[in-house]
């Protein structure tokens, strides 16, 4: 076995827990009572002559300033930093300990909180004990007040790739990272609660599946061993969800992990979140009010303003969002009028636009590629695409009034597609011919058209009511809401091509 090689700071913290084990001191005790917070601790404190404040606090020190017997310690836990005041006269017992401590420690701390002679509120250490011994230096950053008031930060732990790595240090050492993970875990939390406000179900469905569906990608495969049998990483939630609503549920949804065995880029993760919600008896048009008013919601509950900053653009979701038609918006932005034309004057328009598509590529891929390229980027306040062509919706309902399109919908913000839903396609004989089309495009070389799956075909021969269904990227979504243009910074761990 390779000796572990250690840089100096870490053999120091190694010689210091000796050190402290030989004094008798517990470097990794199992419990800590705390009775407050950070954040409490500061805004219950009134005033120390009225009556003591005794407070039990917890957390890592984050910095040192040590004079002779009197140490400022400042710790950070869960809600903020405070700071430890520790004098020997008050510990004389254990005042040595503290000397062997370092940033990066976890502490506990006991005793009666005050105000320094600069006006910050402190905890008076009466009593202490170490919690964890920090074995590795941290990269913390440093800060200094210049001439004009204005704070500069140096040895900033920026590093992109480095912080996706190891993001316990960067949630750490950067203070901002910390808040967009607690305005995901709000939207997240709202979304459920503005759901079952409503009295529809949340539920769980198979992440392994025999067959894959309920969307064109391509799928992660594993194999089952006791079964013998390759299954699929669900690349969507539908087909399951559907079956509950011909069950007779008249509402269920469902938030969870998806999986889909494609490229990486600033909106993709090959593991991502997803919600998907049907509701029977309604259509689309009912599902673009209920979206409109939940995106509004999530909002203003994140963040108490319907204005967002993201990227390049400001983004109000006030207004009532805009609606605006598939067809028209391609013809607006390319001055071509592409609806109900064939295979082949589809791929003439693309080459004509500079759109480049895969050979063997279906009709739908290559309306999706145009759409993509040349329409996407114009949608930047609230839109809702309605009306697509059939050929790109294989499990939407067919447009009542309008030949060649579904009734289905897409929410656009600052040019990214936030949500998808349809009137739900429920007669089992248009949905067969769909399943029998997408198998004609796999076979023609289009790797991410769906499988026909009899057991779902079978549901539907079963009855399954009227139905509106929705699809919602929770990351994207909470991209959109905290201002983040990355999807690794909304992920506590996006996926990364492995260290060497």
């Amino acid at each position: 076995m390779s000796e572990i090689k250690r840089n100096d700071q870490e053999i120091r913290r190694y010689e210091e827990l000796e050190h402290l084990e030989k004094m008798g001191v517990n470097a990794y005790p199992y419990s800590f009572d705390i009775s407050s917070t950070a954040t409490n601790v500061k805004s219950n404190f009134k005033d120390e002559e009225e009556a003591p404040f005794i407070v039990s606090v917890a957390g890592r020190i984050m910095a040192i300033r040590r004079m002779g017997k009197a140490s400022f310690f400042s710790i950070l836990d869960s809600s903020g930093k405070i700071q430890i005041y520790f004098n020997q006269k008050l510990t004389p017992d254990k005042y040595d300990e503290i000397k062997l401590y370092d940033i990066g420690d976890i502490i506990g701390v006991k005793g009666s909180v005050f105000k320094t002679k600069t006006g910050e509120i402190s905890v008076r250490a009466e009593e202490f004990e170490l919690l964890c011994k920090s074995l590795k230096p941290l990269p913390i950053p440093k800060e200094e007040t210049d001439e004009d008031g204005n704070v500069i930060i140096h040895d900033q732990f920026k590093d992109k790739e480095l912080r996706y790595r190891k993001r316990y240090i960067d949630l750490i050492v950067n203070n901002n990272i910390r808040s967009t993970f607690v305005k995901r875990s709000k939207i997240i939390s709202g979304m459920r609660r503005y759901f079952d406000d409503k009295g529809w179900m949340e539920v769980e469905t198979p992440i392994l599946q025999p067959l894959y569906g309920g969307a064109s990608a391509r799928p992660f495969v594993t194999h089952h061993n006791t079964l013998d049998v390759d299954m699929y990483m669900r690349i969507a939630l539908e087909l399951y969800l559907k079956r509950l609503i011909v069950g007779g549920f008249d509402g269920v949804y469902e938030i969870s992990k998806n999986f889909r065995n494609e490229g990486m880029d600033r909106t993709h993760n090959p593991e991502f979140t997803m919600m998907e919600i049907y509701v029977a008896y309604k259509d689309y048009n009912w599902m673009m009010d209920m979206t409109e008013d939940l995106i509004r919601k999530l909002c203003m509950d994140a963040n108490e303003t319907y204005k967002i900053h993201f990227g390049d653009f400001d983004v109000d979701l006030e207004p009532k969002f805009e609606k605006a038609a598939w067809f028209d918006l391609v013809e607006k932005y390319t001055g071509m009028d592409l609806y109900n034309k064939s295979k082949e004057e589809i791929e003439k328009a693309a080459k004509q636009l500079g759109v480049d598509v895969e050979p063997g590529a279906s009709a739908m891929k290559i309306l999706d590629e145009i759409f993509g390229e040349k329409v996407e980027h114009h949608l930047i306040q609230p839109t809702f695409v309605i009306d697509y062509p059939l050929e790109m919706s294989p499990l939407a309902k067919k447009h009542r009034t309008k030949e060649g399109l579904v009734e289905r919908f897409e929410l656009f913000v600052a040019g990214a597609e936030l949500a998808n839903a349809f009137s739900e396609l429920n007669d089992p004989r248009d949905q067969r011919e769909r399943f029998i089309e997408q198998a004609k495009a796999k076979t023609d070389g289009d790797e991410e058209a769906m499988l026909l799956d009899e057991d779902f075909l079978n549901s539907l021969e079963i009855g399954m009511p009227p139905t509106a269904g929705l699809g919602i990227g929770i990351d994207r979504l909470v991209m959109l809401l905290t201002g983040q243009t990355s999807i690794r910074d909304v992920l506590f761990f996006p996926q990364m091509k492995p260290e060497k």
